[in-house]
């Protein structure tokens, strides 16, 4: 049974590897780990070093626990990322990261 607290900005993650097609600009690492799956849904946590990458979405809503930088979407819309922001994706929007500190984000989706 999974505890009923995490520290979300101490945890260790899972090495999430990134195809070397989707990094368009230094040398970032990803991280994840899957707090909890039940009906459907999952939570979990997720991280990127600086650098930029490319990605093709998933439904999720996600909160920026730490770090900075920007997301763009392929409509041009840019958002800027730092701790506090909310975020909702949608399955297959095609997006660029720009990570300028390490960001960690808690997400929720199916």
């Amino acid at each position: 049974m999974l505890p009923r607290t995490h520290d979300a900005l101490a945890m260790g993650l899972e090495d999430l590897p990134l195809a070397a097609v989707d990094v368009r600009d230094g040398e970032p690492t990803a991280g994840i780990v899957t707090l909890h799956e039940d009906f459907g849904v999952e939570i979990g946590v997720w991280e990127l070093t600086e650098g930029t990458v490319t990605d093709t979405e998933v439904d999720e809503v996600f909160v920026v626990i730490a770090g900075a930088g920007w997301v763009t979407f392929a409509d041009g819309e840019r958002i800027a990322l730092r701790p506090g922001v909310v975020v909702r994706l949608r399955a297959g929007e095609h997006t660029t990261w720009t990570i300028t500190e390490t960001l960690r984000k808690v997400w929720v989706g199916p």
